[in-house]
């Protein structure tokens, strides 16, 4: 029954490029009409084929990660980017269509991210042995989109240049007070005192972040420029002349993105600029991947654009400028990916081989996710006062020289 469900829905499906499947009974099917990508999967055992017919985005990770579906490694990006582009493209189910409408609908229960259940979801992904990050992302520790100003750039070199277009965005002058919200690793943090001149306080809700971010700052010798704190964002309670946020507000979800943008409002100098760089959905709201929430990212939200407008609509702030960053995540994964690939020896010595194949999917299913759906990045430059910012995005490319002139010309 199963299996006549399955050959259904893929034969609906795959309307570009062609994916081969053979089946637990030892038979093979091929759908699609030939041009464009081409995949191979082979289905194990029966219980994928009915799992794969019940919940489809689920089973797919989870099958893969147990090994019922079974793809090489160096052709699992293609599998999934064929899957994802013909889920654009061709019909899925009216059933699976109305699971993720009601999933959209009941976001509110699955994200109410109080302050506990934030850190116990950020605890879930980034306390986990800091080893592993080490082995794939740049020598900053950039957890975040890179920006390519040019395509052969090195994974390094990009994620500078995400930090340089950044500190250009926020106009910081030596002495201003930053926050940043969610520092991570506190690369940001440490770029902004030592290149910039600020005093910076990073926030974070993951203990092992923090306890590297501290000592960074001591090897730095900027304890005296840069404090890092476990605090959960809400409870900021001073101004700011600036504010930072690189990668965080996925992990705020829906329900709380008044919250998140009124405490923004709130703590933000009358003459400061805030920066927030988050994946978003340049399309219509886009219920969560069951098998993100479940393995990699419990509590996360990629919002619309026209989600966070909303919310900022609400306060006092000018969205001053927004910039959407188009085709810089799907390398940057790529190069995650294969430093990934290249590390594993030393991933197989600290995980087993489940984690392995949970996170090789997780990076490939990201990437094809960049490269085939609507979704990018989003530069929300917000301000309270219309001419904190330049009228033009000019200064954002000046030659270092010809911006040092112009700021003592002013």
């Amino acid at each position: 029954m199963w299996k006549t469900v399955l050959d259904k829905m893929l034969g609906k499906l795959i309307v570009t490029g062609r994916l081969n499947v053979a089946w637990p009974d030892g038979t093979r099917d091929e759908y699609g009409p030939g041009d464009g990508l081409e995949a191979e999967v082979r289905l194990t055992q029966d219980s994928i084929v009915r799992e794969l017919g019940q919940k489809p985005v689920l089973a797919l990770g989870e099958g893969y990660m147990d090994g019922r579906i079974d793809v090489p490694p160096d052709r699992l990006y293609d599998f999934l980017a064929l899957l994802i582009r013909n889920q654009q493209a061709g019909e899925m189910p009216r059933w699976f269509d109305a699971v993720q409408a009601l999933r959209g609908w009941t976001r509110g229960i699955e994200q109410r991210n109080n302050p506990l259940r934030s850190q116990k979801n950020v605890q879930h992904h980034y306390d986990i042995s800091e080893d592993l990050y080490r082995l794939f992302l740049d020598e900053d520790m950039q957890y975040s989109c890179a920006y390519f100003t040019r395509p052969d750039m090195t994974l390094e070199e990009a994620q500078q240049a995400k930090k340089d277009h950044i500190a250009r965005k926020l106009r910081i002058e030596p002495g201003m007070s930053v926050l940043d919200i969610g520092c991570g690793w506190g690369g940001m943090a440490l770029t902004l005192a030592r290149d910039h001149g600020a005093r910076v306080t990073g926030v974070t809700l993951s203990e092992n972040q923090l306890a590297t971010a501290q000592a960074r700052a001591r090897e730095s010798g900027l304890e005296d420029r840069v404090e890092f704190q476990l605090r959960d964002y809400r409870n900021v309670d001073r101004h700011f002349d600036r504010i930072v946020s690189v990668g965080m507000l996925e992990h705020v979800g829906a329900p709380q993105f008044d919250t998140y943008f009124e405490k923004v409002d709130d703590i933000l100098a009358p003459e400061g600029i805030a920066l927030i760089h988050t994946i978003g959905h340049v399309s219509q709201p886009q219920a969560t991947s069951k098998w993100l929430d479940k393995y990699i990212f419990p509590g996360g939200y990629i919002p619309s654009l026209s989600e966070v407008s909303a919310s900022i609509e609400k306060t006092g702030l000018w969205a001053a400028d927004v910039e959407v960053l188009r085709g810089h995540y799907a390398p940057t994964l790529n190069h995650w990916r294969r430093r990934f690939e290249a590390a594993l020896p030393q991933v197989r010595r600290m995980y087993d081989e489940t984690f392995v194949r949970m996170w090789r999917f997780y990076l490939a299913a990201c990437e094809a996710s960049f490269e085939e759906t609507f979704q990018g990045v989003f530069h929300l430059q917000l301000s309270h006062q219309q001419y904190a910012v330049p009228v033009t995005r000019d200064y954002l490319y000046r030659t270092d020289s010809s911006a040092r002139m112009l700021h003592a010309a002013q």
